[in-house]
């Protein structure tokens, strides 16, 4: 195998508290933590394993997203990824947009694999690989939690409502990650130096090539979750029957 692409998308950090902004518009992120989305870790995690085994030659990180995002691209290049790309945005894209801008990475750099998270935590799409696959008319295999390579094909262990399923598809493919699959790895101080003199480039949708879809979704406003209310303490099980009761949950 000789290239494997892994996608990068900048969220706010899953520690921080995320608060609405006053006027509805959106989430604060001004001073706040951002981070690789923890699945898109994972992801590229997996693929540098892979080529820690020798099933692989060079890993790709690319990112579509603001300026911002190439800090996250510079912590994927000190994880240990050959090189990186980003796609320069001004908006948040839908995933069907993205993946449309992925395609057209796949079509100029033709790696056997490409590794996404399975969702992000900022939106919860799980979208983007799906799409990805279907405009690049190959196999996929979603929500991996066992990644095998062998040869032309893969056997992937996927986690689904029942249990686990096995799947073989061949390459090249799209696959997503769980959160079983592995545990991504401590970036040294070190690893972050080198990252400074690895190649990444900056892009744009139009320079790619890509025929991005009409938006047709608009956020029309951002709400907090109501407020939990506080506990109440009860002495036996049965003024816990009573109060469940009371409350029309039994």
């Amino acid at each position: 195998m000789n290239r494997i692409l892994v996608g990068i998308k900048r969220v706010v950090d899953f520690s921080v508290r995320v608060r609405v902004k006053p006027d509805g518009s959106g989430v604060v992120t001004d001073g706040v933590k951002m981070s690789i989305n923890p699945f898109d870790e994972i992801a590229l995690e997996e693929a540098l394993r892979i080529r820690e085994r020798g099933l692989a030659d060079e890993i790709i990180a690319v990112s579509v997203g603001p300026a911002q995002a190439q800090q996250q691209l510079r912590t994927a290049l000190a994880m240990g990824a050959d090189r990186a790309v980003l796609v320069q945005v001004g908006e948040p894209l839908e995933p069907l947009a993205v993946a449309h801008v992925l395609l057209e990475l796949v079509r100029q750099h033709q790696p056997q694999l490409v590794i996404l998270g399975k969702q992000a935590i900022d939106d919860d799409n799980g979208q983007t690989g799906q799409m990805l696959a279907a405009l690049w008319e190959r196999p996929q295999a979603t929500f991996a939690s066992r990644l095998e390579l062998d040869g032309a094909g893969a056997r992937v262990t996927r986690e689904v409502d029942a249990g686990l399923e096995t799947l073989l598809i061949e390459l090249p493919a799209v696959i997503t990650t769980d959160l079983r699959l592995n545990e991504p790895r401590y970036v040294k101080l070190p690893d972050i130096m080198k990252a400074k003199r690895k190649p990444l480039d900056v892009t744009t949708p139009a320079a790619l090539g890509a025929m991005l879809p009409a938006t047709s979704t608009r956020t029309l406003k951002v709400e907090p979750p109501p407020a939990r209310a506080r506990g109440v303490r009860v002495a036996n099980a049965s003024e816990l029957v009573a109060a469940l009761a009371q409350r029309g949950v039994l």
